[in-house]
């Protein structure tokens, strides 16, 4: 396994943690400011797992 795809597996575990993190934080807060944040992030980790996929 090539060391770009470890990262690559990593980001993609990193992503679907984000998108259960920002799922519970949509339906537990009232506060939308934390879902919003998280799931800039959560996209942002997706982002860059698709950049590196055709960059490499």
């Amino acid at each position: 396994m090539r060391a770009i795809d470890k990262i690559r597996f990593i980001l993609n575990t990193l992503f679907l943690v984000g998108v259960v993190i920002t799922m519970l934080l949509y339906f537990v807060t009232d506060n939308r400011e934390p879902f919003f944040y998280a799931g800039f992030i959560t996209l942002s980790v997706k982002v860059l797992e698709f950049i590196l996929r055709f960059v490499y």
